[in-house]
């Protein structure tokens, strides 16, 4: 019985019932800055994301970012390791460099970077849509496409179209198919 009795003599002082030794006293100061442990943990994890998006950019796309020069070695370093436990170590730098740094106005530049790429995805996807619908559909399609970019001319489509349909009854590669894909990309792009 002395045993179990020392043992719960911890619940009767200043810190009995779950309190801890870091209580808050609840003051609006103290409340504007507290940030739990749970939320510094998803901060911490969130910066360490969008370290990791960083890395699989080119350097060409890296060089559109605002970022410390020290961040941006990391990250262009950490692309060259191989290692895995060597580019693990690499990224808890960036990690690290990552909480000294403005991480809301590189998320915004990553956010705004990649809302481009994706505008400019669903721009490609609705050019091969008509190049696939001229290639199978012909007249029907060409007039309804000049009707949206009357600047398109009728017959370098047709021309494109007949080079399409000689080179696939030859079975050669489809050379004409992507210059009909150039040929709109460039019409539409422009006009957009």
């Amino acid at each position: 019985m002395a045993k179990n009795k020392s043992r719960h003599s911890f619940s009767s002082g200043p810190f009995s019932s779950g309190e801890a030794s870091n209580q808050r006293d609840g003051s609006p100061e103290e409340d504007e800055h507290y940030i739990s442990k749970s939320q510094a943990k998803r901060d911490v994890e969130a910066m360490q994301k969008l370290g990791e998006k960083l890395v699989k950019l080119s350097p060409n796309e890296l060089d559109k970012f605002d970022l410390e020069e020290r961040l941006k070695d990391a990250v262009l370093f950490a692309q060259t390791i191989r290692s895995h436990s060597a580019h693990r170590r690499q990224m808890q730098l960036i990690g690290k460099l990552m909480r000294q740094t403005d991480t809301a106005g590189i998320q915004a530049q990553y956010e705004r970077y990649h809302n481009q790429l994706s505008e400019q995805t669903a721009r490609f996807h609705q050019i091969e849509t008509w190049r696939d619908r001229l290639i199978k559909e012909g007249d029907t399609t060409i007039n309804e496409l000049l009707a949206k970019y009357p600047q398109l001319e009728r017959s370098r489509l047709r021309q494109l179209l007949r080079n399409i349909n000689k080179e696939s009854e030859q079975n050669k590669p489809p050379k004409s198919a992507r210059q009909l894909f150039k040929y709109l990309k460039e019409i539409m792009l422009e006009s957009d």
